[in-house]
């Protein structure tokens, strides 16, 4: 474990398109070129997040003290972490073909798959109770239980890339493929049905529920938030900025957030379709994990070495 260290950095930014000043608060990562990559709300009031380059897990305090936590396995690409319903935060590891485990005290546990290659990357809890998983490059949905017991079902379609996965508001896990371009849902029985984007090679990639019961998703290659109802019915709002390539997305109590790789934004998404950006001070920071902690504040992974807050109430 790495001691807990803090350099903060305040900036005063400008909303692009409304010119409205906000706030936001960059906390440096203590080892250098670890590549902060998702973060997750913690049920302990901390963001905790991976570091995809190091192989370590980290934890930043509301104040922005940082720790550290190094992973049993070497170069294991930690990617995708969440809070499951036990207490503790699950992560994959995309290198190791493994799903991690990580108390909010530091102690870990890594499950191997049945699935060699598998290239496990998003993760959700379900509402049965088990952590829910893509197989990127097996092409399939894993679950897991909280004693390690691994259970896997092929997609339909073949070579999809199952990338990120969320609950739904209607007891399901929906998933996007983002080289089949598609939306999947998934039962906790196994049961899968597939959904087409009407846009071309779209590229979908991060996906949430949204405060209006559908499901969010960005659309990496499209330039676009994609909107997808329970029905399958499905809406997409393209961004301002061109190019922005989105990536992660997550809901807030009244909008949704998302990261903009390439452009080094944070945007907003209203039920509406209404968009605004937030640039970041640094050109090429490349966020790409998000997550809105209890107070409402807006926390995201800077690949480049950074963990951002931007609090809603500073602008």
């Amino acid at each position: 474990m790495h001691a807990p260290r803090r350099r903060t950095i305040r900036w005063e930014c400008v909303n692009r398109a409304n010119r409205v000043k906000h706030a936001i608060v960059e906390f440096a990562i203590p080892s250098p070129r670890s590549g902060p990559y998702s973060v997750a709300a913690g049920p302990d009031g901390a963001l905790w997040f991976t570091e995809i380059h190091a192989g370590r897990i980290g934890r930043a305090s509301a104040g922005g003290e940082i720790t550290e936590f190094a992973l049993p396995t070497p170069h294991s690409g930690p990617s995708i972490i969440v809070a499951g319903g036990d207490g503790a935060l699950w992560f994959t590891e995309f290198r190791a073909h493994r799903i991690g485990r990580i108390t909010s005290v530091g102690e870990v546990h890594e499950f191997p798959l049945p699935t060699a290659n598998a290239g496990p990357f998003g993760i959700a809890a379900g509402p049965d109770g088990a952590m829910w998983f893509t197989e990127l490059l097996a092409n399939r949905i894993g679950r897991i239980d909280s004693d390690g017991n691994v259970s896997e079902y092929p997609l339909p379609s073949a070579g999809s890339m199952p990338s990120m996965i969320a609950a739904g508001g209607d007891g399901a896990l929906w998933f996007t493929e983002n080289q089949g371009n598609r939306i999947g849902r998934i039962t906790v029985d196994g049961d899968i049905r597939e959904h087409d984007i009407p846009a071309d090679a779209a590229g979908p990639v991060g996906i949430a529920a949204g405060p209006d019961g559908a499901l969010w998703f960005a659309e990496i290659n499209g330039n676009r938030i994609g909107r997808i109802d329970t029905d399958g019915n499905v809406s997409e709002y393209p961004l301002p900025t061109p190019g922005a390539r989105p990536h992660a997305i997550a809901a807030g109590h009244d909008a949704l957030w998302f990261t903009e790789w390439a452009a080094s934004s944070i945007g907003r998404i209203t039920s509406d379709g209404q968009v605004a950006e937030y640039a970041l001070p640094r050109p090429g920071s490349e966020p790409h994990g998000i997550a809105v902690a209890g107070d409402g504040s807006i926390w995201f992974a800077e690949e480049s070495g950074l963990i951002g807050r931007l609090r809603p109430s500073d602008f």
